[in-house]
């Protein structure tokens, strides 16, 4: 039986945020990094540079920048632990303006006592805005612990609150 080897692919976009770098594999997103992203995967991991798997994504990315856009629809390989996976299932679910806290969202996965696990799940969530771990806050609101940066994190936020100035 012959083995499957995953085909990976990326490119790079400009965005109000900086560069995003997209990674696809099998031509499904499977990343999406900022410019100096904590637990950014090395560059020779994103596969040969080619455009064309990320039109959908580039166009919903796009409209979603521009403040049209509360719910993205493309397909992802999001690659984790099952606990990951759960965890970036519940941040898919936080509506668009809106944020939970890790307390809230340890809650709905039935852990009430896992905040500091759903916070390391959260740091590693490989797919950055679609998978909206900006919308995680501290127990009193505050921001905490954003890969991408805390004023990208606030800038997020407040593009989705309307709020947001460029």
């Amino acid at each position: 039986m012959a083995q499957h080897t995953q085909h990976t692919q990326h490119t790079v976009i400009d965005s109000p945020y900086d560069l995003l770098t997209l990674v696809a594999t099998d031509g499904v997103l499977s990343g999406l990094y900022m410019t100096g992203q904590r637990h950014r995967p090395a560059e020779e991991t994103f596969g040969v540079r080619d455009e064309r798997p990320f039109g959908a994504v580039t166009e919903q990315l796009d409209a979603y920048f521009r403040g049209e856009l509360t719910r993205f629809d493309v397909p992802l390989a999001l690659h984790g632990t099952p606990f990951q996976r759960s965890v970036w299932d519940q941040l898919r679910a936080i509506p668009y303006g809106e944020t939970r806290t890790y307390g809230e969202l340890a809650e709905a996965l039935g852990s009430p006592g896992a905040s500091r696990a759903v916070g390391l799940a959260n740091g590693k969530n490989p797919i950055g805005v679609i998978v909206p771990c900006h919308r995680v806050v501290g127990a009193n609101g505050s921001l905490t612990g954003y890969g991408g940066g805390l004023p990208r994190k606030q800038r997020l936020l407040d593009l989705e609150r309307g709020t947001a100035l460029f």
